[in-house]
């Protein structure tokens, strides 16, 4: 009966460390030779499969300092994609763009551009229809807290077979505003862009929506403000060409001066000319 208790005993010992193993280290003796046995080879065959596997994630954070390193670069990279991109503009309507329906016709949409960041942007218009949509800036440069508002034109075609359109549905057509940190005033090329392509940052994808031009609505009346406002903003900065007609009298002065001694020195060189014949 005593042989049969260490038996069982034994038994026990070996199903116990076979459990065990897994989840704890063998240090221990086991209940029974067996088991001591059992834990030693499992043991083994766990530190074999992590030596194998240490470029895995069991082994990326278990291994040595140099894995700890690279992980730590690669957890950071991680960071970054998936946080979210710091807005540099907001905009207003901040995600649509809306035009009037009016077939076979050009028209306009405006939004507001404002720089919310401590330094200067570049921002940049794109487009999935070049050939039928072009905006006025295609870009510019704005300093910290500067605004603009950018009109947009866009050719609407007639309806296939004539049919009427869902006004409220959005449009294929979308539009993109990329934004570019520069280090100040400077005049805007669209080629700081393709400079500097990994610190260009999609600011938002705009979407085309029809308004009835027929029905008042307060996205209609907020599109007509705005765009009068841009119109006025464009008349605005024409001026300072038109008001240098002082500088233009001045130049016009110069050239007729200029003339006028032209016209004297040739005088003379004939005066001169006809009394050597004589």
């Amino acid at each position: 009966m005593a042989v049969a208790d260490g038996r069982a005993g034994s038994s026990d010992g070996k199903l116990w460390g076979l459990c065990r193993l897994p989840f704890w280290q063998a240090g221990s003796s086991g209940a029974g030779g067996g088991g001591g046995t059992s834990s030693t080879n499992s043991s083994s065959s766990l530190t074999h499969h992590q030596h194998h596997h240490g470029s895995g994630q069991v082994g990326g954070a278990l291994g040595p300092r140099a894995q700890q390193s690279s992980g730590g670069s690669s957890v950071s990279s991680v960071a970054r994609s998936i946080l979210p991109t710091r807005r540099r503009l907001r905009l207003d309507p901040p995600n649509k763009l809306y035009f009037p329906y009016e077939p076979g016709k050009q028209v306009r949409s405006a939004i507001r551009i404002k720089n919310t960041s401590k330094s200067y942007v570049a921002f940049k218009f794109q487009t999935t229809a070049p050939k039928s949509c072009f905006m006025r800036p295609p870009g510019a440069i704005l300093s910290p807290g500067e605004s603009i508002i950018a009109t947009v034109f866009k050719f609407v075609e007639h309806p296939e077979n004539n049919e009427k359109p869902l006004l409220d549905q959005k449009n294929k057509v979308k539009f993109k505003i990329m934004s570019l940190k520069v280090k100040g005033p400077m005049e805007y090329v669209p080629e700081l862009f393709d400079e500097h392509k990994d610190q260009v940052s999609i600011e938002q994808i705009l979407k085309v929506v029809f308004l009835d031009s027929e029905r008042p609505s307060t996205q209609l009346e907020k599109l007509k403000r705005q765009l009068a406002e841009a119109e006025a903003a464009l008349e605005a900065r024409k001026k300072p060409a038109e008001d240098s007609g002082p500088r233009i009298v001045g130049e016009g002065l110069v050239i007729d001066e200029w003339k006028e001694r032209r016209e004297r020195y040739l005088a003379r060189q004939q005066v001169e000319g006809a009394v050597d014949s004589v």
